[in-house]
C-alpha cells in the first residue's frame, strides 16, 4: 500500500526546528529527555563500536546534532578522525565546536539531507545513527541509506543505531503508543505531551526494529544485534 507522506514536515522545517533548539541538543540530559534510556543507549552504542572496532580510525556520525555521541565516542577511542553530518548547520558548528578539542584527529563537517551523502567506499570503521532513521519516509529511502552505508564501512566496521521505533503487530503498537504517553505525562504532564507526539507525528516516520534488522542483513552485513529495546526506542547494529 502506497503510503502519502506529503503532510509530513520537510528538510527545510525539520531543519528550522533544529537549527532553533541548538543549546538544548548540546545538554543530552535536557535534549534527549523524550528519548526513553537516552543515556544507556549511547553508553551501548559506543561501547559497542568500540569492542568490535578497537583500533578505529574513522567514524561518520549521521545526524549527529550537536555532537554527543561523537563525544562518547571520543572518550573511548581517542584520536578518531571524525566526519560529522546534519541538516542544521548552527548544530553542526556546535558540534565541531565541541569535538575538535577532544580529538586530533581531523573533523569534518557535511550539511545536507542523508540521502544526498556522497561517500566513498570502504572509508569509515564506524558509523553512528543516533534519533536521525526516523525522518526517512519511503522503502526506497531506506534501502538507499542503509546501502550506502554498508558500502561506506570498512569490512570489521560496524554501525550502531539508537530511534525511534514502531511494531508490527497491531495490539503491541497500541500498548507501547501507550506507555510512550504515559512516560510523557510523567516528564510534563499532558500539555507537554501532546506537544510532543504533534511533532512526532507531523515530523517522523518511524520503522519498526524487525524492518531495520532484516533491512540491515539485506544490505549486507554479516551480523546484527540487538542492545537494547524499551517501549518506543531501541539499540542495535550490525557488523560488516
Amino acid at each position: 500500500m502506497k503510503i502519502d507522506y506529503s503532510t509530513k514536515s520537510t528538510n527545510d522545517e525539520i531543519r528550522a526546528r533544529f537549527d532553533n533548539d541548538v543549546e538544548r541538543f548540546s545538554n543530552l540530559e535536557t535534549g534527549q529527555a523524550t528519548t526513553i534510556d537516552a543515556p544507556l543507549t549511547m553508553e551501548l552504542c559506543t561501547d559497542a563500536a568500540r569492542y568490535v572496532t578497537p583500533n578505529a580510525a574513522d567514524l561518520l556520525d549521521i545526524g549527529c546534532g550537536a555532537g554527543n555521541y561523537t563525544l562518547k565516542m571520543l572518550s573511548k577511542i581517542s584520536n578518531l578522525n571524525c566526519t560529522l553530518n546534519d541538516l542544521s548547520l548552527p548544530m553542526l558548528e556546535r558540534a565541531r565546536q565541541r569535538v575538535a578539542p577532544q580529538t586530533t584527529g581531523k573533523v569534518s563537517i557535511i550539511q545536507d539531507d542523508m540521502r544526498n551523502l556522497d561517500l566513498a567506499d570502504n572509508s569509515f570503521d564506524i558509523v553512528l545513527a543516533a534519533a536521525t532513521f526516523h525522518h526517512l519516509r519511503d522503502d526506497a529511502d531506506w534501502e538507499h541509506v542503509f546501502s550506502k552505508l554498508y558500502k561506506a564501512l570498512r569490512p570489521g566496521g560496524s554501525i550502531w543505531i539508537s530511534d525511534l521505533i514502531t511494531h508490527d503487530t497491531a495490539p503491541l503498537e497500541q500498548l507501547f503508543a501507550k506507555r510512550y504517553s504515559d512516560y510523557l505525562d510523567m516528564l510534563g504532564g499532558p500539555e507537554y505531551r501532546r506537544k510532543v507526539l504533534n511533532y512526532v507525528a507531523r515530523e517522523d516516520t518511524p520503522r519498526s526494529l524487525n524492518f531495520q534488522m532484516d533491512l540491515l542483513k539485506r544490505a549486507g552485513f554479516k551480523s546484527v544485534e540487538i542492545l537494547h529495546k524499551n517501549s518506543y526506542f531501541a539499540a542495535f547494529g550490525a557488523i560488516k
